[in-house]
């Protein structure tokens, strides 16, 4: 879900010298960072009968995988939701509006790759020309995309502060012809003939903004409030990604230690908690694809993790030898 810049070819810092037989930015650098992972998975191969790097990249990939199933889920998960919200007047912001999920998830996917290319896939001496340009024009593509999840998802906030009462019933059933639908914790129903006396028991309805949607009072607030909810968390995944991005521009530079470094990890803790909390929070309300979804993309960024841990290893092993 992010993209690390290192190398003399794509970093905007200056980096501090290091040794470079094992150096993991500049020419061959890659290479050489290969070579070493190489002899050190067969020593621990060896004296453990275990290739602890095989295992950690196969559940990298079993992760990976995981979380395009789950994207596809939210594509169905929209498009359903999007039956009962759009209609022939809908704008081009109404429906990207409505797929903002899966938006959000294409961005982030689009980051993820272009990390594993930066850092796993290509080499050093091959990141120049076409290949360069083309990833950099693809990471901004997947922040465009990511931003405007943040959008989308604040203007579901300002829609639904308003209480606007759909005047003139006090039964869904008066609205059977009106084309409308009912929700209640995210879960859409059309409001006909044979659906109505099952939804609501209230007298009193309302609009949620502009759509053609209906609910209670209680149906309502809980719309505000997982409204909140959804903003609050790509804004958490986004310092997420802000702490990550500043503890690899760091290492960079050759510091692997420090107050920005321990302060990074700190927050990412409170952060990955703070999203921990809000997946038992949807598992509350019957939404385990949510939690799920959150441990999994959990999951995803502990992969990363260990790949900047095995190169902050590495520049502290240098070090040493040096």
């Amino acid at each position: 879900m992010w993209q690390r810049d290192t190398g003399q070819h794509h970093s905007d810092f200056t980096e501090l010298p290091l040794p470079a037989a094992s150096k993991r930015v500049g020419v061959d650098s890659r290479h050489h960072a290969y070579q070493y992972d190489a002899c050190m998975n067969e020593l621990a191969t060896t004296s453990t009968g275990t290739d602890w790097h095989k295992i950690q990249q196969t559940i990298k990939w079993v992760v990976y995988a995981l979380l395009i199933i789950n994207f596809v889920f939210y594509i169905f998960e929209d498009w359903n939701r999007a039956i009962h919200t759009l209609h022939a007047g809908s704008t081009f912001l109404d429906w990207t509006g409505e797929f903002a999920t899966s938006i959000d998830e294409s961005g982030w996917f689009l980051l993820l790759f272009m990390f594993e290319l930066e850092t796993y896939v290509v080499d050093d001496k091959d990141w120049q020309g076409w290949l360069a340009h083309t990833v950099r024009g693809v990471r901004i593509f997947g922040y465009m995309l990511i931003a405007h999840t943040v959008y989308a998802f604040a203007i579901v906030v300002i829609n639904l502060q308003p209480t606007v009462v759909v005047e003139g019933i006090s039964d869904l059933c008066q609205l059977t012809d009106s084309n409308v639908s009912y929700v209640y914790n995210l879960e859409y129903t059309e409001v006909n003939d044979h659906t109505c006396d099952e939804l609501s028991g209230e007298s009193r309805f309302y609009w949620l903004g502009e759509d053609p949607v209906v609910t209670d009072l209680a149906g309502l607030n809980l719309e505000r409030e997982l409204a909140w909810v959804d903003l609050a968390e790509v804004i958490i995944w986004l310092l997420i990604l802000l702490a990550i991005e500043t503890i690899v521009r760091l290492q960079s530079r050759g510091v692997t230690t420090g107050a920005l470094i321990s302060s990074g990890n700190a927050l990412k803790i409170f952060l990955y908690s703070t999203l921990i909390a809000f997946g038992v929070y949807w598992a509350s309300l019957s939404h385990w694809l949510y939690l799920w979804d959150e441990l999994v993309w959990i999951g995803g960024f502990a992969a990363i993790e260990m790949n900047i841990n095995e190169w902050r290893e590495e520049i502290h092993d240098a070090a040493v030898a040096a």
